[in-house]
């Protein structure tokens, strides 16, 4: 029988998991993408932006 290689070393596992980690970024900047561009938030951010600038007297 012939001996399978064994894969005991670690080259290559950087790369795989700076790639798992900018996947996980990419779909955390899609979710935070998908909340800010909601309807309340952005109702929310103008209604404070509009109460900042306005000037009571």
């Amino acid at each position: 029988m012939r001996n399978l290689p064994t894969f005991r070393d670690d080259d290559g596992m950087a790369t795989v998991e700076y790639a798992i980690a900018t996947l996980a970024a990419a779909a955390l900047a899609g979710v935070l993408y998908l909340i800010v561009n909601s309807e309340a938030v952005v109702a929310g951010i103008t209604a404070l932006i509009e109460r900042a600038l306005s000037v009571k007297s």
